[in-house]
């Protein structure tokens, strides 16, 4: 039985791996995890405070310093749950921080893109798929999982905001 497949880890040893990389982020040494990983700031959309998640980065943006996150459980992740309400984040990637705003790719888009990522990078895309319960076989079916907001993987763009890049700014204030 793959632990992963009930929805995102609510607590325990799970909960705690997941997020072991946002010290290291809080600790301005968040260039040590590369280009690989984003730790995004968000704010909450019951309790208005900010809240932060690490995930992984599936591609770049259209733009310079905008990059594509996957939401692994769909509309079940808190996170993209709270962006949907409030679209307004941080974002670090290695040593630069960006303030911007995550939009959720149209399905045809999402899953487009999460085909194209699997075609990139083909053993991380499987292991992640099947972590999350899912066992595509091609392309096509890549498509579907990145068009589905509720069972798929739908992804995300992270756009920073006209001219407000920071290098290595903290955390520290609300968004």
């Amino acid at each position: 039985m793959n632990p992963l497949k009930g929805g995102p880890p609510q607590g325990g040893w799970r909960r705690t791996v997941l997020r072991a990389p946002i010290p290291l982020y809080r600790w301005g040494l968040g260039a040590l995890l590369g280009r690989r990983l984003v730790l995004l700031t968000h704010i909450g959309r019951k309790s208005g405070q900010p809240r932060q998640v690490c995930l992984e980065v599936v591609g770049r943006g259209e733009e310079p310093g905008s990059f594509v996150i996957a939401s692994g459980y769909g509309e079940r992740s808190q996170w993209f749950r709270n962006i949907l309400a409030h679209p307004g984040v941080r974002y670090q990637v290695g040593g630069r921080t960006y303030e911007g705003t995550a939009v959720p790719y149209a399905p045809e888009e999402s899953g487009r893109r999460l085909a194209a990522y699997a075609e990139r990078h083909p053993r991380t895309a499987a292991t992640l798929m099947d972590a999350l319960g899912h066992a595509p076989q091609s392309a096509e079916e890549y498509v579907a999982i990145g068009a589905d907001r509720t069972g798929g993987v739908p992804l995300v763009a992270l756009r920073p905001s006209t001219g407000n890049r920071q290098a290595g700014a903290g955390f520290g204030g609300p968004l």
